[in-house]
């Protein structure tokens, strides 16, 4: 079922707890989507929390890029962004609390001699977990240890999930959790560990419904009897179906680029991506395209499915081809300037690049395709692809456009129809078809066989540049 509003309780609260160990990668912009997406609706709390307890693998470069990837899909935070780094004594007074009622103990094991029998165990077929032996253990002993937590053995943990239905984990097959790291003092070395924190955390921040990746699956159990044992109320959980490639593996680098910041990059629109990212997994009948606001209003856990979403990247181009066709020419001038200026080149204001953007955004696909096709207008001097040039560009041509030139410098005004007109007549005057003098119009003006309507570039062009490049011509 989808989470529903109940006006005697509180408002809902979601949250996106990314772990800083990388760049936002398209799987976690999808949860903090979804996330996001039931807070506005349910005129609830969006909360961004930056889980960073992994202190050797978090980096301050990870959370910027974080928070930069959440700026740009405009996924904004009602609270946060929460650091786990600055919560560590709430977190060790927790671990202090499961040890005083009997929920955590201390474990003495070697890394050494914990390998040593997992092997044993694995060599026997056998699942390599914990076999609790410090549980009984002298609790006073002058040695390095870690916290673990006591895992009850009998019976099962269910999970009652949102997306996944009921989920029972047999509570023998879970061993005795880590959640203090290993080290001296009263909680080892003093660095609680994910699963302890993100209950903690979850419970603190009022969290009502964990919507993450169905690989945290697996740990929701264990977390389940922590809040347990913490005597937290319980919040409603769903996981989310892990995004696949096209060969139906999980997505990784070697299907294309996986960081938002990426696609940012390569000239995709955050509306694009939001939209593509929600229909990875979800669906409202037919439809493809929606706005936020439609996602907002239709988006459901109902209609989220089970098994994975693949990622197809040919249909992100085509919807961000939709959104590009779709924005208006002012707002793609700002948006296309970066990626111009990349090229070294300067988009001008005023009306006349306007119109060369409405000209071109047609057939481009992203922002990249955007600036390369504006190229023609922003030169000086055109380069002309050398395999154009020799199958367009013919003697034949040549004379045609040598014949043409007086009466395009003639011209009056100088715009799409009367340059139409003129055209028409010299063809007709040679029993002609209009192809045989277009084309090699847009080969000497734009360097390639593919562009808009030859006329409307010349126009946009204006006079002094089509007359300048048709006279270097050989």
């Amino acid at each position: 079922m989808s989470p529903t509003t109940d006006p005697k309780k509180t408002a809902p609260r979601f949250r996106f707890a990314p772990s800083p160990t990388g760049y936002l990668h398209i799987g976690g912009a999808r949860t903090a989507l979804f996330n996001w997406l039931l807070a506005r609706q349910l005129g609830g709390s969006f909360i961004l929390r930056i889980e960073d307890t992994d202190r050797e693998r978090s980096t301050d470069e990870s959370i910027r890029s974080i928070l930069e990837g959440m700026s740009w899909l405009k996924l904004d935070a009602d609270e946060g962004p929460f650091r786990q780094t600055d919560r560590m004594e709430l977190y060790k007074s927790h671990v202090d609390k499961l040890i005083a009622i009997g929920r955590a103990y201390k474990c003495f094991c070697t890394p050494e001699e914990l390998e040593e029998r997992k092997k044993i165990l694995t060599a026997k077929g056998e699942k390599p977990k914990y076999d609790g032996r410090c549980r009984q253990a002298n609790q006073t002993q002058d040695k390095p240890y870690c916290i673990r937590f006591l895992n009850r053995d009998e019976g099962a943990t269910v999970v009652h999930d949102l997306i996944k239905g009921d989920v029972t984990f047999q509570n023998s097959e879970l061993d005795d959790l880590v959640i203090g790291r290993s080290g001296r003092g009263p909680t080892g070395s003093g660095v609680p560990t994910y699963n302890l924190c993100v209950v903690i955390d979850d419970a603190l921040m009022r969290i009502s419904h964990v919507i993450r990746g169905d690989d945290h699956l697996n740990n929701t159990p264990r977390q389940i009897q922590l809040y347990e044992a913490l005597d937290y109320p319980l919040p409603q959980f769903a996981h989310l179906p892990m995004i696949l490639g096209a060969d139906k593996s999980r997505l990784s680098k070697r299907h294309g680029a996986t960081s938002v910041l990426a696609y940012r990059d390569m000239g995709f629109l955050p509306d694009a991506l939001i939209n593509f990212l929600s229909r990875i997994g979800w669906a409202h009948g037919d439809e493809e395209i929606f706005s936020r606001e439609e996602l907002i209003q239709k988006f459901s856990l109902d209609h989220v499915g089970k098994s994975g979403g693949v990622f197809n990247q040919e249909k992100l181009l085509w919807l961000n081809n939709h959104y590009l066709k779709n924005y208006g020419e002012e707002t793609l001038a700002t948006l296309v300037r970066p990626f111009v200026e990349k090229l070294g080149l300067v988009l001008p204001e005023g009306p006349k690049f306007l119109k060369a953007i409405a000209l071109v955004k047609e057939r481009a696909k992203t922002l990249v395709d955007l600036a390369n096709d504006l190229k023609f207008f922003l030169v000086d001097t055109v380069e002309i692809d050398p395999e154009a040039e020799q199958k367009v560009l013919t003697p034949e041509a040549l004379d045609l456009l040598r014949e043409f030139t007086p009466q395009l410098q003639a011209a009056e005004p100088f715009h799409e129809a009367t340059l139409k007109a003129l055209a028409e007549d010299l063809i007709k005057s040679k029993g002609l078809k209009m192809v045989k003098l277009a084309q090699p119009l847009r080969v000497a003006l734009t360097g390639t066989t593919v562009s808009p309507g030859i006329f409307e570039v010349m126009t946009i062009l204006g006079k002094e540049q089509v007359l300048k490049r048709l006279s270097i011509l050989p």
